[in-house]
């Protein structure tokens, strides 16, 4: 089931993308993140703080991970639909999960989470971003972070990486 909300405004609207923190809030996450329009964080948070300091930058969006277990993260969809501008982004942790027709559904972009690996690609005329992991290392997949540019009905991303590897 999905739930709506809906990020509108007559202006290039910037979104952070961020994904698998795993209670881990990098000072270079948290730079990336200031002035944005919105933040999208995809899953495996990794605690309440995280949430709460995300939160006090931009507008947040964020679903459960896999990894969101404990009490702190039972309210947590697993999946959201959200319009921002004239978009239509559907945000779910492990893309593997994905349960519905995006097109039918009027999606223009999918961001997800989970792999820990960046990935900007148009299949079918659907976005997906994943923004990688911008938590604790994992094996020799870089620390990144992504973000939507969105112009009217116009969309396009980027993954930036923090630290190198």
């Amino acid at each position: 089931m999905l739930s709506s909300k809906t990020m509108s405004a007559d202006k290039t609207l910037r979104v952070a993308l961020l994904s698998d923190t795993h209670g881990l809030m990098r000072a270079e996450v948290r730079a990336f993140a200031v002035g944005r329009d919105y933040i999208i964080h995809g899953g495996d948070i990794g605690s309440a703080e995280i949430l709460d300091e995300l939160a006090a930058i931009a507008p947040l969006i964020v679903v459960r991970g896999n990894n969101d277990r404990l009490a702190w993260a039972a309210h947590l969809p697993e999946t959201e639909l959200i319009r921002v501008g004239g978009v239509f982004v559907y945000v779910i942790h492990d893309i593997s999960q994905l349960d519905s027709d995006p097109h039918a559904a009027g999606v223009h972009v999918i961001v997800s989470g989970h792999s820990h690996k960046p990935l900007v690609e148009r299949r079918d005329g659907i976005l997906y971003v994943n923004p990688g992991s911008c938590g604790p290392r994992r094996f020799k997949l870089p620390i990144s972070v992504g973000e939507l540019i969105v112009e009217g009905t116009e969309v396009s991303a980027r993954t930036v990486e923090l630290i190198e590897r």
